[in-house]
């Protein structure tokens, strides 16, 4: 038995990247997968690809229209709504003084007002249920401090916050917030210019596993956050990021690579 039979899932920036890897995933895990994303082209595509197992809908994760008609969507063609991955962002690179309101704005805009409006949309659905799993992306920048990501750390801060409180106040009828923290990820936003992975990974040397992550890796743990596998976790966090958050070498000392 596959670990999604009979569950329905929206995934946010679900057309490429993680997200891609995310709705490829559950589908074969038994999912039926609503495709919510700006990229019409690359979402309409991967919907075909996933033929019955999933649907595309255009979807701006700040309008909170929007959000009433992907839920909307996804009952009246599933019946129901069981996972909601709040996967869509955006990323910027500027110093906080280079940062002007309006960006800071954008970014928060995205990647935390987004995830509180789809929490919004789909908790109340959940809660009449009695079940349902909300895994929200954050990322290691949402555990530590970054030079030039004041805004997308800020966001992912601050989504870490918001997932703590919303496992306090559904956790108890039946629905489920926890929290993944990526790393470095091989996507168009972490590899926006599409370099080899060898080229990549010599960026990661300061990282235990020593090579920038696979999108599919951060998949497997929204799965596992989605499925009953981790039907005893609410309000965790789990990083997946090559044990960047364990620590940095000391270049040259015993324990690190090459020595």
């Amino acid at each position: 038995m596959a670990r999604l039979d009979g569950k329905v899932a929206i995934i946010t920036g679900g057309a490429r990247g993680m997200g891609g890897a995310t709705s490829r995933l559950f589908a074969a895990e038994g999912a039926k997968v609503v495709i919510a994303d700006v990229l019409d082209k690359e979402g309409a595509e991967l919907a075909a690809e996933l033929k019955g197992s999933a649907i595309f809908q255009h979807h701006d994760v700040t309008d909170e229209a929007s959000w009433s008609s992907v839920v909307a969507k996804a009952i009246a063609t599933f019946g129901k709504v069981d996972i909601l991955v709040n996967n869509a962002g955006i990323l910027l690179f500027k110093t906080l003084l280079d940062t002007s309101k309006a960006d800071y704005e954008r970014v928060l805009g995205v990647n935390l007002m987004g995830a509180f409006l789809g929490i919004k949309a789909v908790a109340p659905h959940m809660i009449e249920r009695g079940s349902g799993s909300i895994v929200n992306v954050s990322s290691v920048d949402g555990m530590k401090g970054a030079n030039s990501l004041g805004a997308y750390s800020s966001s992912k801060w601050g989504l870490r916050g918001l997932t703590r409180v919303a496992a306090m106040e559904f956790g108890h009828k039946g629905v489920r917030v926890n929290s993944i923290h990526p790393g470095g990820i091989d996507t168009a936003m972490g590899n926006p210019y599409s370099e080899n992975r060898t080229e990549v990974n010599k960026r990661y040397t300061m990282v235990p596993l020593q090579r920038v992550g696979d999108p599919i890796e951060a998949a497997r743990t929204s799965l596992f956050l989605a499925s009953d596998d981790s039907s005893y976790l609410c309000g965790a966090e789990i990083a997946v990021d090559g044990g960047m958050l364990t620590g940095q070498y000391y270049v040259g000392f015993p324990g690190a690579p090459g020595v």
